[in-house]
């Protein structure tokens, strides 16, 4: 029996990862709605360069500019902060993932496209990404 690594985590990355995931969120849920940043910046009394700032994670935000920003996002609070909840302490989890993958350029466009696709077309475009991706990475241009 293999006994399971352990991985430390330094206080200030699992912060900073926590304040990115955080951000993260902000940015899904407001473009879900519609919103520019400038839109829930005038919400917020604040300039949408800070909008920015707190989506990116570069600032930490302040609890009463998350009620602020999750009442202008017409939700709990709760509903921004489910993505830190790894449920075991972790600073890292799958939903972490997601939105790292979301912040991807392209991707909730992307997403938004897929869904309005049939079943039959989704699986033929997953199909076709996955060998374009292979492809890519074969010749060295992928990530």
């Amino acid at each position: 029996m293999s006994k399971r690594a352990e991985v430390q985590i330094s206080p200030k990355k699992a912060t900073e990862s926590m304040d990115v995931a955080l951000g993260g969120a902000i940015r899904l849920r407001r473009r879900s709605l519609g919103l520019s940043q400038d839109s829930l910046a005038r919400q917020c009394g604040v300039s949408f360069q800070q909008i920015q700032k707190y989506e990116n994670g570069a600032n930490r935000i302040p609890f009463s500019r998350l009620v602020q920003i999750a009442r202008a996002l017409e939700c709990r609070v709760a509903d921004l902060l489910v993505v830190l909840d790894a449920g075991d302490g972790a600073p890292h989890s799958p939903d972490l993932d997601m939105l790292s993958r979301l912040r991807t350029p392209g991707a909730i466009e992307l997403l938004g496209a897929y869904e309005k696709l049939s079943e039959a077309a989704r699986t033929s475009l997953v199909r076709l990404l996955g060998q374009v991706a292979a492809e890519q990475q074969r010749v060295g241009r992928g990530p």
